[in-house]
């Protein structure tokens, strides 16, 4: 059990990250991640199927950053992420092997935010007092991709 008093300085950022981002329409984010395949011949041939998982992360909000005016460059959005959103989508994938917001990100193939899917660029943490209170995701349209 954790103290969520207003007192309690390591849980305040957080607190009030979640309240704002809540406040400002905040939605769910869902990323669709693998699943740790089995290191047998078999997996490593391709015979065996790929697991895929959707966890859902909330309350997110995007913001569109200025356009580059590359002409056919892809729209570029910011993801802001709650750590405590976060936090519970890395506990949530118990049977996988992650333990860490790190490792979410990197097993991340997409994120779908209102049905539009889009690629993960880079992140950044925002931190207080020695915890991570916001996760900003610098994504992108996910195009269609021809073979």
């Amino acid at each position: 059990m954790s103290d969520t008093a207003s007192r309690n300085p390591t849980a305040a950022a957080q607190m009030l990250a979640d309240a704002l981002l809540r406040t400002v329409a905040g939605t769910t984010a869902y990323f669709r991640v693998t699943g740790t395949g089995a290191n047998t011949d078999q997996s490593q041939l391709g015979l065996v199927a790929t697991a895929f998982a959707e966890v859902a992360v909330s309350p997110v909000v995007m913001r569109r950053l200025r356009p580059d005016w590359k002409e056919g460059g892809q729209s570029r959005w910011e993801l802001l992420a709650s750590a405590t959103g976060v936090a519970q989508a890395v506990n949530a994938l118990d049977t996988l092997d992650v333990s860490s917001a790190e490792g979410l990100f990197q097993m991340t193939l997409a994120v779908t935010v209102g049905g539009q899917d889009y690629l993960i660029e880079s992140i950044a943490a925002n931190e207080a007092m020695g915890q991570v209170y916001l996760y900003r995701l610098l994504i992108r349209e996910a195009g269609v991709q021809g073979v």
